[in-house]
């Protein structure tokens, strides 16, 4: 259950980087100054704006990570008892007819050709 918490919260986040990071211009007056209308001045100007958009790319970046490598922690700290549906599956899977190992047919070798001079 928790993997699927993990998973929602890492795609919300991965969603609101790449929403940050489309927002900005490196060089400036891009999207970020034209977002919304006026809404530059609303955070008190265009360097403002940048600052925090900076942060923010920063900030979810950070979460983005710590995120990974807590799912990945509690994805490895399970019991061993707990044993996920795909392990199930290979563990208890039998092999059908068709699936039983079969010899190698011999592999057919094709005849040297002679060279043409």
């Amino acid at each position: 259950m928790s993997l699927y918490i993990f998973i929602l919260l890492i795609a919300i986040v991965a969603f609101l980087l790449v929403t940050v990071v489309m927002v900005q211009n490196p060089k400036g007056g891009g999207l970020d100054s034209n977002f919304g209308g006026g809404g530059a001045n609303m955070f008190g100007g265009v360097q403002q704006t940048t600052d925090f958009l900076d942060k923010a790319t920063w900030f979810l970046f950070g979460l983005l990570v710590v995120l990974i490598l807590v799912s990945n922690a509690a994805i490895m700290s399970t019991n061993d008892n707990d044993i996920s549906p795909a392990q199930q599956a290979i563990e208890n899977h039998i092999p059908t007819a068709d699936e039983q190992q079969k010899p190698m047919p011999n592999p057919i070798i094709p005849a040297n050709k002679p060279d043409k001079k």
